[in-house]
């Protein structure tokens, strides 16, 4: 299958749009096709909508964005499209003709995939030319945070078609969850249903409310579901003896009959009150006030799971690893022999204080930030690390000359001063990359440590090879004015 450059969407709506916002984010260009040419300004909006929440999911450096064009021509999109993702409503016979249209405008090695919720592929791919390129992708709402994509395969699909798929959508920060074989709902709808069902039924009793039973989620199994799902949550309720004590325990109340499982028959009744509970529970807040809502909460999440490595934050950890070795390759192929190694950021607004301007520490973040690039680049990765050797900062000297503001592009230069065996001595520069201005500079001392003795060890021979070829590099340069200057000591910039 083609390498994908550019996302081909049969229809647009909110899984529409947030296909489209995740892949722009990513450096995929888009083009949308809907027959209602409305939808354009509405797809424009869903995007700018998840662009905060996006912009601060990762600090790992991005591609530049790709670009959105809007057309009401299938055969346009399907034409130009590497890979086209199907989002029109879920009717088997709509979806059907529209996806044998679309298959014979696209070229033989495009995936086409469909974001259905539970239509089965095989049904789909039933009067599709070259059928053996179609699955369904069936992604998550928002899909632009939320990490899960459902890969299923039918009747005539390829094998390959399912691993060029999850190879494209782990590009894009997914995570591709190959589904065994085709079932109608594939396999996270089946699990939602059948709460959804028990939920029916028990505003339908008058057992609870809408926000009630939100709460007896939220405040309970959803933190935990967030890391772990049913079944490793139930391993840990066995203790020791884990799962097989937990089913020799509880096993018995699965014959009680507390569940429900056929839903109850949807009353005009029924409906008022799964209505009049979930507006309740809005408050009066907008469908887009919860939307920013929800997307804020999925981004912190994320973050705190990336640092457990478990979780969405798994994938959120292997995407920012794919994402720094990227962006340290394009660095490299681009900077000339001697060249300062460059790290480019954006200021967010979560690092500005009650100025509006970026905070004393997040300049040494960003310092910190240049020092991974070039450790990455040094050769001093995950691996690395694991064998128990890293780099420590033991001096660090920020002088602040110049303000930065939310949205500001800026770049941080970094000069190798001096190498040995166990200490690095850099000299960083940040500069505001509109009008080149130096805004603040930063001298640090790195020691070379042992991790499991706790002392100062010599680097690997290569690290220190890479990092030599850099201060050699950069020994025909000035030393900078400020460099070993104390604290208040005056310089020349």
């Amino acid at each position: 299958m083609r390498k994908v450059r550019t996302l081909g969407l049969l229809g647009t709506g909110v899984i529409g749009g947030g296909w489209a916002a995740r892949a722009l984010h990513f450096g995929i260009d888009v083009i949308a096709a809907d027959v209602k040419p409305e939808m354009e300004e509405w797809i424009r909006g869903a995007i700018a909508n998840a662009e905060p929440a996006l912009a601060r999911l990762t600090f790992a450096p991005l591609p530049p964005k790709g670009k959105l064009s809007f057309t009401t021509d299938m055969r346009a999109m399907a034409e130009k499209a590497d890979f086209i993702q199907e989002n029109i409503p879920e009717q088997l016979a709509l979806k059907q003709r529209m996806l044998a249209e679309v298959s014979r405008y696209a070229a033989a090695d495009v995936i086409i995939a469909s974001s259905t919720s539970g239509l089965t592929p095989t049904d789909l791919q039933r009067d599709m030319v070259a059928p053996e390129r179609f699955l369904v992708a069936h992604p998550f709402n928002p899909v632009y945070l939320l990490p899960l994509v459902e890969l299923v395969g039918g009747a005539k699909t390829a094998p390959a078609t399912i691993e060029a798929a999850a190879e494209f959508l782990t590009y894009i920060g997914m995570h591709a969850l190959r589904v065994r074989r085709e079932v109608p709902g594939h396999l996270t709808d089946r699990l939602q249903e059948a709460i959804w069902r028990e939920i029916l039924h028990m505003v339908n009793e008058g057992v609870a409310t809408t926000g009630e039973l939100d709460e007896s989620i939220i405040y309970g199994p959803g933190l935990r579901w967030a890391a772990m799902g049913t079944n490793m949550i139930y391993h840990l309720a066995g203790g020791e003896s884990g799962m097989r004590h937990m089913l020799a325990q509880f096993g018995p109340a699965l014959k009680w009959p507390w569940t429900k499982l056929e839903a109850p028959e949807l009353t005009e009744s029924l409906i008022d009150k799964m209505v009049e509970g979930t507006q309740a529970q809005a408050a009066g807040r907008s469908i887009r006030e919860l939307e920013r809502l929800r997307d804020d909460y999925l981004v912190a999440i994320q973050q705190v799971l990336r640092q457990y490595d478990i979780g969405a934050g798994s994938t959120l950890r292997a995407l920012e690893e794919r994402l720094y070795k990227d962006a340290g390759a394009a660095a490299a192929a681009a900077s000339p022999a001697g060249a300062l190694p460059r790290y480019d950021a954006v200021v967010r607004p979560e690092w500005t204080d009650y100025n509006n301007h970026m905070t004393d520490f997040r300049y040494g973040h960003l310092f910190g930030d240049a020092m991974d690039a070039l450790y990455r680049a040094a050769g001093v990765d995950a691996v690395y690390r694991q064998g128990g050797r890293m780099f420590y900062t033991v001096e660090s000297h920020v002088k602040h000359l110049g303000e930065a503001k939310v949205g500001e592009p800026l770049y941080v230069t970094t000069q190798v001063l001096g190498v040995d065996d166990k200490r690095l001595h850099v000299f960083h520069r940040l500069y505001r990359a509109a009008d080149d201005a130096l805004l603040a500079t930063g001298e640090q001392m790195h020691l070379h440590v042992d991790t499991a003795a706790a002392k100062a060890a010599p680097m690997s021979a290569a690290v220190r090879s890479r990092l030599d070829v850099l201060a050699k590099a950069h020994a025909g340069l000035s030393l900078p004015d400020a460099a070993g200057k104390p604290v208040g000591a005056r310089a020349k910039h």
